[in-house]
């Protein structure tokens, strides 16, 4: 079993994450500067005596390397961000602060102290809304956002530093992950979350545009497992993957999925598309089958009966 350092562990994915690993018997080093990151989500966690939570601002120079050299990973999952693309478009400095200085800093940290491997919370916004679908890891990269940009930058960032120094670097392209802990009270967290909580409190959901644009909704369990695989599976190699279902989904279906938890619910309301937003978004998950031994196990149907019932413990297979 090994030591993994997880920034952004009190967020959405990383807490499933840290659940994960600890689970797995790893020894787990959790970073957050609570953000968006909220200490509840670690409840489990922190009554483990294999994990230990700093409260650290990754994108603050020098002080992720400090912990670092401390505690010797054998790997790091990088989760910390600025999660949002529409904050991205209203804020593009914090962006590159968070997402691409962050990166870098991250990238050095690895180098300057012998860690072996890096995981990286890609997203399937660096394609942009691609023509290709399937989207497979070679399609064309056309970023509608500088939260997209960012991605992108980040991946060749960390692949270029692992080349030259040594170490491994999975980019974990992640579509549209959904679950327990997505905080639905922001108005850029996850549709799934966002409608789950319209529904129990017999609202109307939104729908922005006309409901038939797709995802690729893949559930954060599914998730969690594919970054405990990336950082700890024996033989792993550089390179990128899609973390997604192959399966797709519109808002629409997802919608009719809702309201027939508490039938009667009242049908959507519709508003103007929003800029940033991509229109249709498929995964191709061979990539991630090969590389990792990963395939998405929970169906979407699935997932919504754990969100809306409670989770399911975390498992690794």
């Amino acid at each position: 079993m090994a030591k993994i350092l997880v920034t952004g562990a009190a967020g959405f994915i990383g807490s499933h994450t840290v659940d994960c690993l600890l689970g797995e018997g790893h020894a787990v080093v959790g970073v957050d500067n609570f953000r968006t990151g909220r200490r509840e989500n670690l409840a489990s966690a922190l009554r483990s005596a294999a994990f230990a939570l700093h409260e650290l601002d990754v994108a603050e120079p020098g002080a992720l390397a400090k912990l670092i050299a401390a505690e010797k990973p054998a790997a790091i999952i990088h989760l910390a961000a600025l999660v949002s693309v529409q904050e991205s478009i209203a804020n593009p400095a914090l962006n590159f602060s968070l997402n691409i200085a962050a990166s870098q800093l991250v990238a050095e940290a690895a180098r300057l102290h012998g860690v072996g491997r890096v995981v990286f919370a890609s997203s399937a916004a660096i394609y942009g809304d691609a023509a290709e679908r399937p989207i497979r890891e070679s399609a064309e990269k056309l970023p509608v956002s500088p939260y997209g940009a960012a991605k992108l930058a980040s991946e060749a960032l960390l692949l270029g530093h692992g080349a030259a120094y040594g170490f491994t670097v999975r980019c974990q392209r992640y579509f549209n992950v959904f679950g327990p802990r997505q905080d639905p009270s922001s108005p850029y967290s996850g549709v799934i979350s966002i409608f789950a909580r319209s529904y129990r409190e017999g609202k109307s959901v939104v729908i922005f545009g006309d409901g038939r644009q797709t995802r690729d909704f893949i559930a954060v369990r599914d998730v969690a497992r594919a970054n405990v695989l990336a950082a700890t599976r024996p033989g792993v190699t550089s390179g990128v993957a899609n973390i997604c279902t192959g399966r797709a989904t519109s808002l629409l279906d997802l919608a009719a999925l809702f309201a027939s938890h508490p039938p009667g619910s009242p049908p959507p309301t519709h508003r103007p598309a929003r800029t940033g937003d991509i229109v249709h978004s498929l995964g191709d998950p061979t990539a991630a089958t090969a590389a990792l031994g990963f395939t998405a196990q929970v169906t979407v149907a699935e997932g919504l009966h754990e969100l809306i019932n409670g989770p399911a413990i975390p498992a690794l297979s």
